[in-house]
């Protein structure tokens, strides 16, 4: 058995707008499963597929009150793509933002609800993933959250150290998915997290406890009313283990 990192779920006070500005910003289409819930994936698109990893947008009334431990990194083909990017991300609505970066090539900005995302200047390793170069999670020891996270899917792990570690889909395609070593502990619900599926066939339950045999957690909430299941990785982050898809 084995799961796939198939979307992030990011809560917001208003999906419906946050939605579009995203939509605007990756190119792809909008959905909706119901109120509440807009559903952005690329155009055309067959989901789930590891080509790309969509985006969940959930209504909440909490406003968001501390730097997110998940973001993603978007990629760039040139100096001058970048540049035109970020003004383009400007003119939609986002902000230059300030997380103690310091003077580094890449661009760190967030959206109109205060959601950070980098902007990378050009990288080889990243031109072919598609908008999305990667979804990146703070963490305190990223070769111990590479080792959960690829036993729990089956994405490949493509570098570790103390420092940084990556991974990608099996099929070496979309966005990679990387671990960064981060002095910030986790102190609330993450507003932002990761929703992975298994795959058609597979018995959720069994999925469920396999995963907690590799260190996942229950956040000990009431999950009687929903049909997927809600774990935390080794150090705290919550995620979704979805429905056999």
């Amino acid at each position: 058995m084995a799961t796939r990192l198939v979307q992030i779920n990011m809560k917001a006070q208003d999906d419906s707008a946050l939605g579009r500005f995203w939509a605007e910003v990756l190119g792809w289409g909008i959905d909706s499963e119901g109120p509440g819930v807009t559903n952005l994936e690329p155009v055309g698109f067959s989901y789930p597929d590891p080509s790309a990893v969509c985006i969940d947008l959930i209504a909440r009334p909490e406003p968001k009150t501390v730097k997110n431990r998940v973001h993603v990194d978007l990629a760039t083909t040139s100096a001058a793509h970048q540049a035109e990017l970020v003004g383009r991300l400007k003119d939609l609505g986002a902000t230059l933002a300030d997380v103690g970066q310091g003077d580094v090539p890449w661009t760190v900005m967030a959206d109109p609800e205060g959601n950070e995302f980098c902007v990378l200047e050009p990288r080889p390793l990243y031109r072919d993933t598609g908008p999305i170069a990667a979804v990146v999670v703070d963490c305190a020891d990223p070769r111990a959250m590479a080792r959960f996270w690829g036993g729990a899917t089956d994405w490949n792990v493509v570098e570790t150290a103390d420092g940084h570690a990556s991974m990608r889909s099996a099929q070496g395609v979309g966005p990679y998915l990387e671990f960064v070593r981060t002095p910030d502990a986790k102190t609330v619900w993450n507003r932002v997290h990761l929703d992975i599926a298994p795959y058609r066939g597979d018995d959720l339950e069994a999925e469920a406890a396999r995963l907690r045999a590799l260190g996942a957690t229950d956040p000990g909430i009431d999950q009687s009313q929903i049909h997927w299941k809600v774990l935390a990785d080794p150090e705290g982050n919550e995620f979704c283990l979805l429905t056999p898809r």
